[in-house]
């Protein structure tokens, strides 16, 4: 049975707006805050992954980066997932220290998406996004694909929009309470309520941030566990699930992959969704986070937004979720996004996390996805 592999080392960024910050940047800052996090060097690395930028043209980011901070890994490759990519890496990189081809990888994700990019870039990349002859002749964009989804769920289980808005809340809440977070100034379900449409019933508080901030982790050989730093939570089970690419192909539009990716990493895991202690899942948008909550299995279907009014996602109820602020007010900077759920699980785990900490936390539930709910990964972290 080959040993788990270990997360021996996390970094992020400040997060929102970061002047002057470019793409390498972001990536070298949040790389070398890890190996200081793991009590590395730099020549320890012999595994880098990097993911995608938008902002800047590399169209070999992770060869790019390894030229910029002068290392020559075994092993250097770039992923593409969307949100998913984090989990992606951290799976990827599990696999080749298993396998022995690596004993320290090397995951990292930045990007500088609020400063270095103009408002009409940023409209233009979203409207870019979507089947180029199906969807995009026809005005589709992210958040309308999303509001799609968010109208058939809102009829089929009877939920309502207070339900979205108490996600929101949340994670304000929530990243009111770390110091690195995008969005603090605090959010009651009323200022959802009032804030302008982006696209029916999807408003303005129920969509993730455009940040600036990178992070990174390392994921190490567990025969290296006892030479680290710090403590290295383990990578129990992971999983992916895919059901589409584009919104027009997926066979439903509230259950995807999610189910899969969730089911093979608890079965890996031997662990079921009643011993996680603590759940850091994508939540591009608030249904984002609403179907995936039911799809993995923490709630029945329409139940987790009831949940989350009644204050069972956040410290000391049944669920905390989250406890970063997530992309909807930690920060979202592409890739990187993903990242942050990791670098939170691995914090919380270690008893990090200062006055949001979970208490006796020793399981972690990650989750990334990508595009509109097409490629998911769940990871299952653990004290071992």
């Amino acid at each position: 049975m080959p040993k788990h592999a270990v997360i021996s080392g996390v970094h992020n960024t400040k997060v929102g707006s970061v002047p002057d910050s470019t793409v390498m940047s972001l990536h070298s800052e949040a790389a070398f805050g890890a190996l200081a996090d793991a009590g590395l060097k730099l020549s320890d690395i012999d595994g880098v992954l990097c993911a995608y930028a938008i902002t800047e043209t590399y169209p070999m980011l992770s060869s790019a980066f390894c030229e910029y901070v002068g290392v020559a890994p075994n092993f250097n490759a770039g992923l593409h997932g969307g949100g998913a990519t984090a989990a992606m890496m951290a799976m990827q990189a599990a696999a080749l220290v298993r396998n022995g081809d690596c004993r320290h990888v090397l995951c990292v994700a930045g990007e500088n998406r609020l400063t270095g990019m103009t408002r009409d870039k940023a409209v233009a990349a979203l409207a870019e996004f979507g089947h180029p002859q199906f969807e995009q002749p026809y005005g589709v964009n992210i958040p309308a694909a999303y509001a799609l989804v968010a109208q058939r769920y809102l009829h089929e289980t009877g939920a309502t929009l207070e339900h979205l808005a108490a996600l929101a809340v949340l994670h304000r809440t929530h990243a009111a309470m770390h110091p690195d977070a995008h969005m603090t100034e605090a959010i009651t379900l009323d200022d959802v309520a009032n804030a302008r449409t982006i696209s029916d019933p999807l408003r303005l508080l129920d969509c993730c941030l455009i940040s600036d901030g990178g992070a990174a982790f390392i994921v190490s050989a567990s025969e290296t566990a006892g030479d680290m730093k710090k403590s290295s939570p383990a990578i129990l089970g992971t999983g992916q699930g895919h059901t589409h690419e584009h919104i027009l192909a997926a066979p439903s539009l509230t259950s995807f992959g999610c189910k899969m990716s969730s089911a093979t990493a608890f079965g890996k895991a031997g662990v079921t969704t009643s011993d996680i202690d603590v759940a850091e899942i994508y939540d591009s948008f608030t249904i984002t986070l609403l179907i995936e909550l039911e799809s993995i299995g923490f709630y029945e279907k329409g139940e987790a937004g009831e949940a989350a009014l009644r204050g069972e996602l956040t410290h000391g109820g049944k669920m905390p979720c989250n406890t970063h602020g997530g992309l909807l007010s930690f920060g979202h900077s592409g890739a990187a996004g993903g990242m942050f759920h990791i670098v939170e699980a691995v914090r919380q785990l270690r008893g990090e996390a200062d006055i949001r900490q979970v208490p006796d936390a020793n399981l972690a539930f990650v989750h990334g996805d990508g595009g509109i709910l097409s490629a998911h990964c769940s990871m299952i972290l653990g004290n071992t």
